[in-house]
């Protein structure tokens, strides 16, 4: 009785030859898979002239600093920083641990003239200005103590952020105007904010490329006492010095979070 035996096909290696002439036409992300096939594999798909001219096109500014600091660094390696620098660069930030319901607006102006007034506002009464920016407007609720309130070149205003049950405080602001107060015209005020990175930034004076602003838009009241200048509205926000328009309201939460939110010091 015949009996059937199996016989295994023998494992062909590819020629170098071959191997070399398919890593050509693949793309990067092919190329690193393909070394991890075999070790000769790795030796063919981590060849410096083909990692070389990829190198030069997608990161030519690596490119030439590998030959001023580590001549010797495999063009798949530099590659692969390029590559990892690149997607850390373009990945989204992270969600603010903070919301506008999290937080208490209180804004207070103060001259030699008046009696200080002061405006509470809880975040979640605040509706943000279209997009939406971190940009708020304030009404001014009580009439009678704002018309005792008399605005003059000299006054000063603070803008203080508070999180929830006084767990942390961030002055945005503590300073004077810009210009004379003109009826019709708006009163500036603008302070550059610290760096949000560590205390010692802050401390050694950092930039955090944005600036807090208030506006004080001024009208002219007639009374008993003749004309005086007062508060008709109030609006805050926060620029980016970059391109000098508002920041979102994520990207306030998101820089506020770093002074309010507990930490060890």
């Amino acid at each position: 009785m015949a009996t059937s035996t199996t016989q295994e096909s023998p494992v062909v290696a590819v020629p170098w030859q071959v191997l070399e002439l398919v890593a050509t036409n693949l793309d990067p992300k092919t190329l690193a898979t393909a070394a991890c096939v075999s070790k000769s594999w790795y030796a063919t798909m981590t060849s410096s002239h083909l990692w070389k001219h990829l190198c030069t096109t997608h990161f030519p500014s690596l490119f030439h600093i590998r030959y001023t600091t580590v001549p010797s660094l495999p063009y798949h390696r530099l590659y692969n920083l390029g590559f990892t620098s690149a997607k850390r660069r373009h990945r989204p930030p992270s969600y603010p641990k903070i919301s506008l319901q999290n937080l208490l607006f209180i804004i207070t102006l103060t001259n030699p003239k008046s009696p200080p007034v002061t405006i509470i506002r809880t975040g979640s009464a605040l509706t943000p200005d279209h997009k939406p920016l971190f940009r708020f407007d304030f009404d001014v609720r009580d009439r009678n103590k704002w018309l005792n309130f008399e605005v003059s070149d000299d006054t000063k205003v603070t803008w203080n952020v508070v999180l929830r049950g006084f767990e942390g405080v961030f002055t945005m602001m503590d300073c004077k105007g810009k210009g004379s107060f003109i009826s019709g015209s708006d009163g500036w005020f603008s302070a550059e904010l610290p760096s949000s990175g560590c205390c010692c930034a802050a401390n050694c004076g950092g930039s955090s490329g944005m600036v807090a602003e208030m506006r004080l838009v001024i009208r002219e009241e007639v009374g008993d006492e003749g004309r005086r200048t007062v508060v008709g509205s109030v609006n805050v926000g926060v620029l980016s010095i970059v391109n000098w328009r508002y920041v979102s309201v994520e990207d306030g939460l998101r820089y506020l979070q770093h002074f309010l939110e507990p930490c060890d010091v």
